[in-house]
This record gives C-alpha cells, sequence and structure tokens, in this order.
C-alpha cells in the first residue's frame, strides 16, 4: 500500500532539518510515534512505519544526512546539537505529546533531547545507545574511537570504515591492548581503499566522536516525566552498543529489556539478511503500550 507523507522543513541555527508526517491509516487514540536515529535518515524507519498503522508517525533526517543540510557541511553534530533539532521538528509539527524509539546514534540524541529540553515524550524506547560513559572499558573505548576519527580524517572512509565495523562487532570490553591490534584491511568488508578527499561522512566524519563521549544528565533524566526504557538485540550480544545499552540503565534505575533482533533488526528486508522486523516491531509496540 502506498503512503502520502507529509513532508516539511524548519530552520535552525545553521542547518534546514527535513521532516515526515505519515498519517494513520486507521483510528486509534494513541499518541503520534516519533522514529529516529543517527545518522540514519527517514527513509531506514519505513519498514518499522508500517508496522504502527493505528498512529501518525514523524521521521527526520538528522542534520548532515539526506535532506537536512548543514550551512557548514565539515561542522560536527553534537548531541546538543541534535536535541534542539529534535525539539525544533516536534514543535514544528505540531502534533502534541507523542512516543518516541530512538535508535543507536539517534538514541543518545533523545536522551539529550529529554534531559535538556523536557518535551512532551510520554515514553522513549532508547536502542543501543553507543554511551561510552558507564562502561568499564571506557578509556579504550574512547580512544578507539578517536583513532577512527583520526583515521577518517588522515587516510578518508575506507581505512576508517573498516576500524568501525572491527570496533562495534567486539564481543565484550575491549582489551587494554585493543589499540596495539592493526587495522583491518578495507577491502575485506568491501569498502573502498582509495581516498575520494571527501570529509563530510555523517557518522566517520560528523558525529562518531560527539556522540559515543557525550555525557547523559542521569538526575535530568529521572526528573522529566518521560518514562525511559533502554533496550538492546538480543542479536547484538555484548558488543559495545548493547553492552552500552544495558549499563546505562543500571546507572539510571531505567527500565531495560533485550528485544529480537541486533542492532538495525528493526530495519528489515535487507538480502542476505535476517529479516527480524516483524518480532521487533511486536516487542516495541508491547513496550509502548506498558505505560
Amino acid at each position: 500500500m502506498t503512503v502520502t507523507l507529509s513532508t516539511s522543513a524548519v530552520d535552525i541555527a545553521g542547518a534546514t532539518i527535513t521532516y515526515d508526517l505519515r498519517p494513520a491509516g486507521t483510528p486509534s487514540a494513541r499518541p503520534p510515534l516519533f522514529l529516529l536515529g543517527s545518522p540514519m535518515e527517514a527513509a531506514a524507519f519505513a519498514t518499522l512505519a508500517g508496522h504502527f498503522p493505528d498512529r501518525m508517525v514523524l521521521t527526520y533526517d538528522p542534520r548532515g544526512t539526506g535532506r537536512s543540510p548543514q550551512r557548514d557541511p565539515l561542522a560536527a553534530c553534537s548531541p546538543t546539537l541534535h536535541a534542539a533539532d529534535l525539539d525544533a521538528v516536534l514543535t514544528a509539527a505540531d502534533i502534541g505529546a507523542v512516543d518516541v524509539f530512538a535508535t543507536s546514534g539517534g538514541a543518545v540524541n533523545a536522551l539529550a533531547w529529554i534531559a535538556r529540553h523536557r518535551p512532551a515524550v510520554r515514553t522513549l524506547v532508547a536502542h543501543e545507545p553507543p554511551a561510552t560513559q558507564f562502561l568499564p572499558d571506557r578509556d579504550v573505548l574512547e580512544a578507539a574511537v578517536t583513532e577512527i576519527a583520526d583515521t577518517y580524517r588522515d587516510a578518508g572512509q575506507g581505512p576508517a570504515m573498516a576500524k568501525f565495523i572491527a570496533l562495534v562487532s567486539q564481543e565484550g570490553p575491549l582489551p587494554a591492548a585493543y589499540l596495539a591490534t592493526p587495522g583491518p584491511d578495507p577491502a575485506a568488508f568491501g569498502l573502498p581503499t582509495e581516498d575520494d578527499g571527501s570529509r563530510t561522512h555523517p557518522l566517520l566524519g560528523l558525529n562518531m566522536r560527539t556522540c559515543t563521549s557525550h555525557p547523559h544528565d542521569l538526575d535530568a533524566l529521572r526528573a522529566a516525566s518521560t518514562r525511559v526504557v533502554l533496550v538492546s538485540g538480543a542479536a547484538s550480544g555484548h558488543q559495545f552498543a548493547a553492552r552500552a545499552s544495558e549499563a546505562l540503565a543500571a546507572a539510571g534505575g531505567f527500565a531495560h529489556e533485550v528485544v529480537p533482533g541486533d542492532h538495525t533488526g528493526f530495519v528489515g528486508g535487507a538480502p542476505g539478511q535476517q529479516d527480524d522486523s516483524d518480532a521487533f516491531a511486536a516487542a516495541l509496540r508491547r513496550i509502548l503500550d506498558e505505560r
């Protein structure tokens, strides 16, 4: 079934942010649902949105991605900036109180949004925020992230992305000697080995360093009226983002649940990958309805 989206844009400091509203297909008393990630664009949530025909769904392209250009394409995008963008989008959309599902860097940004702006969000389901703050191997993780960012600056996308894939695939805490291991060959992942000279990659260039090291204000999160639930994918095992989700929940006294799939288990339809989107959406609906 073809769904007609209403697309709008809002100007905010340094960027124009584009967002979409997907109308509810069936009558419901449930609030609208804001689906977001970073640096994932709105299109990544099409499958998940389709599992909620009873809700209006709001999605957006974060600054520096897709349809949301920055004035300075090389400017770093901090969670603080993203939090202000999220507040501007929800205000411009004018749809009242919402539930939010936020994943990966988007979960970091959404937590910053709740802590700083106290938006009209009933429940935030934060899926695998890659936050180093409460992990025992925090120092090694932050050094590894810095090395990836420096590799991108010096050698371009292929070598940096290969190191990123290795980092996020690592099971369990990083050993102290992690950085002494040579980086993997980009060609082994089908990545480019030549540097194209660009430095505007949304993950490697604009977001990764500021996202992972963002300091989460647990007192502010606990004081907010928003119900916060952290979730990790069952197939994510003890990888960085899944561990971070559980650690942040424990530190803040928030609920933590394990849901089907891995870090992108909600996307669905990727050739050659297991599709956990149906089970993931069912788990998300259950968590949202528990309020």
